[in-house]
C-alpha cells in the first residue's frame, strides 16, 4: 500500500510541475485550451512516473524532484526518445 501511495505522489507532483509549466508559459487564455497544454500536463506525469523508477532504483533526491522533472518534463521525455530513436 505505502508503494503506491508513493507512485501517485510522484505522478501527482509531476502532473502538477506540468500544469506549473503550462501556466507559467501560456500568454492568453486561448493558450490554455491547445492540445500542447494537455500534452505538457501528460509528459509530465509520465515524466514523475519516470523519475519514481530513478527514485526507487537509483536513490535519487527526494520526491520535491518529481516537482521539478514535471516541469522539464516535455523535454526530459523528449530528451530520452531521442537518445533511443533509431539512427539513419
Amino acid at each position: 500500500m505505502n508503494d503506491i501511495v508513493t507512485v501517485v505522489t510522484f505522478v501527482g507532483l509531476g502532473t502538477v510541475g506540468g500544469i506549473a509549466n503550462t501556466l507559467i508559459w501560456a500568454e492568453s487564455w486561448a493558450d490554455l485550451k491547445k492540445f500542447s497544454t494537455f500534452k505538457t500536463t501528460v509528459l509530465g506525469s509520465v515524466a514523475g512516473l519516470l523519475y519514481y523508477f530513478l527514485h526507487t532504483e537509483y536513490n535519487f533526491p527526494n520526491f520535491i524532484m518529481s516537482l521539478v522533472s514535471g516541469y522539464f518534463g516535455k523535454d526530459f521525455v523528449q530528451g530520452i526518445m531521442e537518445k533511443f530513436k533509431k539512427k539513419e
